[in-house]
């Protein structure tokens, strides 16, 4: 049986960045108020954190000065994924070194692969470092589905321990074919209640970013059996979440902090700002939360 390396919410936080490179300051400020907030594990150079724009060396310094600066207080779940197997095992044994509790591995992207070679580039990865591995599954930017039948081989890997998924369709099967052998952690903010009625533990959130404990309160209600408490922030989220995807992530969650004071800059190219239209419904959504 696999232990959940967290339970409740853990959010992918954006990186804070300047013209010149990243906001350190910044992200100390982000890190303590998700801390503060009751956020229960934080994920570091995610899709989120636009880890895919940062040379190595820059990515492995956040990683570096996150863990330090969390210091064992909450869970650190550190981006190291990569569609070459080898560049994922550096990211990954370099998370490791300078003390990360587990890592966030994404399916290949563009050269993609098939079902066996996802089973070898993640077995790769795991065997690699000693640390917990979460499979990332998102279809909608990889085209690159991990089927449930290939999540059971991996799920046989010691250190192979949890998958987030934003495949809500396959969870029933995965848990089928799974059992407690693997974490479900939700991928996707509008379906964290769907997902956990399905024995999902969690979710490794976007919307976190601006309604921490909100999205902890929901995914804690829920595993304290708190149904209709769950549910009810599920339903309260939905203008939110609905704004939080109005355009490419992490295009309009970041323009919802800056919009809340938060300043954490903008995106890298090849993302740019929210459109006027984005914009308008964000602010919506904001004012009907009350965040601004």
């Amino acid at each position: 049986m696999k232990q959940p390396i967290f339970t409740g919410s853990c959010v992918a936080l954006v990186t804070p960045f300047t013209e010149d490179g990243v906001n350190f300051d910044k992200l100390e400020e982000l890190i303590e108020w998700h801390i503060k907030e009751g956020t229960d594990a934080i994920l570091i150079c995610g899709t989120t954190g636009e880890a895919s724009t940062m040379p190595d060396d820059e990515h492995k310094e956040v990683i570096r000065f996150a863990v330090g600066k969390i210091a064992g207080r909450v869970h650190v779940m550190a981006g190291a994924g990569s569609n070459d197997t080898r560049h994922a095992i550096e990211l990954s044994r370099y998370a490791e070194s300078v003390g990360a509790d587990s890592v966030l591995s994404v399916t290949p992207y563009y050269n993609k692969t098939t079902q066996e070679g996802l089973y070898q580039h993640f077995k790769a990865i795991a065997e690699s470092i000693s640390i917990p591995v979460v499979l990332y599954n998102i279809p909608s930017r990889t085209n690159l589905n991990i089927n449930p039948e290939t999540l059971k081989r991996l799920s046989a890997i010691d250190n192979i321990v949890a998958v987030k998924e934003c495949n809500l369709g396959q969870v029933a099967y995965t848990r089928y074919l799974c059992g407690d052998d693997l974490v479900i952690y939700s991928g996707e903010d509008g379906h964290v209640v769907p997902l956990m009625a399905l024995g999902g533990m969690g979710v490794i959130s976007v919307m976190a970013n601006i309604i921490p404990k909100d999205t902890h309160i929901m995914t804690k209600a829920f595993l304290n059996g708190d149904i209709e408490l769950s549910r009810k922030l599920q339903f309260k989220t939905i203008g939110l979440v609905n704004a939080l995807f109005c355009e490419v992530n992490p295009i309009p969650v970041k323009a919802a902090m800056n919009e809340m004071g938060m300043n954490v800059g903008k995106c890298r190219m090849p993302l740019v700002d929210i459109s006027e239209k984005g914009l308008v419904m964000l602010r919506s959504a904001l004012k009907e939360y009350g965040l601004i």
